[in-house]
């Protein structure tokens, strides 16, 4: 474990390649998608462990309702049972729930249980867990926008405008993780990642696990982040 570098307050991970990884295992998509969440329990207990604040998971995107309406269906209740199983497990290591997206689309049974998961774990204080459930950055702008309408106000500055994102009151993300060697941000916190890290994994979702992570910590600190400043070498 990464104990004497520089562990990134905010990690944002786009989860891909539960599909494949079951495809080339003669497997149905949803087996490859149950494997995928035991990636997440390992990769948030982990987290919680080594001191992250805060972790954004692309769960579900705002694009992905397009996908069969079968798999869909699925996906929903394998969300729901996990929230009910693992809901011990987050209130044990003092872990803080949140969902952000567009609700609304969610069916009420997921809805419910969303926000059941929300309100029980609202106190705690360790690691911030955010699941991007029916997501998407070009949305959550509009959102934002509209709700700078709603509230008319003629002017409004940067700092103020990420006051009405879903991520409100969070740091932006220091590193983003895309798993799959995928080179596509794929609409994700497109405000947030202005200056965000990027690591590209190579790994399908489902062997994503510790020591990737740890590989994804190491070459964060390999990086200088200089936010538009001049290089320390030059």
């Amino acid at each position: 474990m990464i104990v004497d570098k520089n562990i990134p307050s905010h990690i944002a991970i786009i989860m891909d390649g539960n599909g494949r990884w079951a495809k080339d295992k003669g497997l149905n998509r949803i087996r490859g998608h149950e494997k995928g969440v035991r990636s997440v329990q390992n990769i948030i207990r982990y987290s919680s462990r080594i001191g992250i604040k805060y972790l954004t998971l692309f769960t579900f995107s705002e694009e992905n309702w397009n996908r069969p309406k079968a798999e869909v269906l699925a996906l929903m209740k394998l969300l729901v049972h996990s929230l009910k199983k693992e809901l011990d497990d987050l209130m044990k290591n003092n872990i803080k729930f949140k969902v952000i997206g567009d609700l609304n689309k969610l069916d009420s049974i997921t809805q419910t249980e969303v926000k059941a998961a929300q309100n029980l774990t609202i106190s705690n204080t360790g690691l911030n867990l955010n699941l991007a459930i029916s997501y998407g950055g070009r949305h959550e702008i509009v959102n934002a926008c509209n709700k700078i309408i709603k509230h008319k106000k003629e002017f409004i500055t940067v700092d103020e405008f990420s006051n009405f994102l879903y991520t409100s009151g969070m740091p932006d993300p220091d590193l983003l993780i895309r798993t799959a060697g995928e080179n596509r941000i794929s609409n994700f916190l497109l405000w947030q990642i202005a200056y965000t890290e990027i690591y590209v994994s190579q790994l399908y979702w489902p062997d994503f696990d510790e020591n990737e992570l740890e590989n994804a910590l190491q070459d964060y600190n390999l990086r200088e982040r200089k936010f538009g400043r001049v290089s320390r070498d030059v």
